[in-house]
């Protein structure tokens, strides 16, 4: 059949079984014997067939694609959780379409109107903001949206993070018992969820101890927005003898500048601690002391909650906020008797 399109059909005589039972073989989730699927498939081989994916999603409604959009892929934590993202969605029959929304405050309208154009069946935004216009064409569309790592008030949308604000909180309690003076803060960036919740967690653990932050600067999830704040809070009299930053992308930043331009040594004249546990924080150029975000579970309650929204038609959103571990490394002084 060489220069012909081979069809279903063709597939379905050379097998000896119905269409229908070439549809089920190619369907997703569909039921067929072991019997039928090795003789169905055996015979595709033969003749080269390939099922039209987007001729069945005409006839069914369903693409089975999902939209990816992304800020940036420059902090590490991003492509190890959209590689399990990715994973994750193809093992269960769908296919993934990726977008770069350029960065974190860039108006992503004119993605959403692709993936629109696409027929995606659901979109996952990771620490991208969505506008109430553009929750609210998804929402017409019929098209469910969840927030990856990034949490946004509106009732309309499902997230799942971190809790960010539980996290922060320890990291405070953490550098607190371990006796420094002049705790400073290179925050993320305030405009996000994660940014502020963090900040927010780690300055209520200060004044749980009756304590205030030596200084907060807003780092702007920007390595060299964190240099310079590193350069600004250390390069004087007073400067901090511990610091939390915002994430791990900016405290990689941070060590680089007090190490190799202020000559101070971590830990012994400061601390420092992150947020991520990306893998190179466990790397002995940086051993990194710092918050685990679970991106696995997170992975796979993103992947859970928004099959459920497409496949049985769970409209109720979802705010899923998991607990992270603080990982204790060779960047901050570990107070004796420590326990989490």
């Amino acid at each position: 059949m060489a220069g012909e399109k081979v069809t279903s059909m063709d597939v379905a005589r050379r097998a000896g079984v119905s269409q229908s039972a070439v549809s089920r073989v190619f369907t997703p989730g569909a039921s067929a014997s072991p019997k039928t699927v090795a003789k169905v498939r055996k015979a595709a081989d033969e003749l080269g067939y390939r099922p039209n994916v987007l001729a069945r999603g005409l006839i069914t409604g369903k693409t089975r694609m999902i939209g990816l959009v992304v800020a940036y892929l420059d902090n590490q934590f991003y492509p190890v959780a959209l590689e399990l993202l990715s994973k994750a969605l193809q093992e269960r029959g769908y296919h993934v379409l990726m977008f770069m929304a350029g960065n974190a405050t860039e108006d992503i309208s004119h993605i959403v109107d692709e993936l629109l154009d696409y027929q995606v069946d659901g979109i996952v935004t990771a620490s991208v903001a969505m506008t109430n216009d553009l929750t609210a064409r998804c929402d017409t569309a019929g098209i469910p949206v969840l927030m990856f790592n990034r949490g946004q008030d509106d009732p309309r949308l499902s997230e799942v993070t971190t809790d960010n604000f539980a996290g922060g909180r320890q990291v405070a309690r953490f550098l607190l018992a371990g006796g420094h003076a002049r705790i400073a803060h290179i925050a993320g960036w305030q405009g996000s969820s994660t940014g502020r919740d963090r900040a927010a967690g780690f300055l209520a653990g200060l004044a749980d101890a009756g304590r205030e932050a030596h200084a907060v600067v807003d780092g702007m999830y920007h390595r060299d927005a964190a240099m310079d704040a590193a350069r600004q809070l250390f390069d004087r009299p007073d400067r901090p003898d511990a610091v939390f930053v915002g994430n791990d992308h900016m405290a990689f930043a941070v060590m680089d500048v007090l190490r190799h331009e202020l000559g101070l040594s971590i830990p012994g004249d400061v601390s420092v601690v992150g947020y991520d546990d990306v893998p190179l924080a466990a790397w002995p150029a940086y051993d990194l002391t710092t918050v685990r975000q679970p991106v696995r579970r997170m992975v796979a309650e993103t992947v859970d909650r928004l099959l459920a929204r497409i496949e049985t038609g769970d409209t109720a959103p979802a705010k899923i906020r998991i607990p992270g571990t603080l990982m204790l490394r060779g960047s901050a002084r570990i107070p004796q008797g420590w326990t989490q």
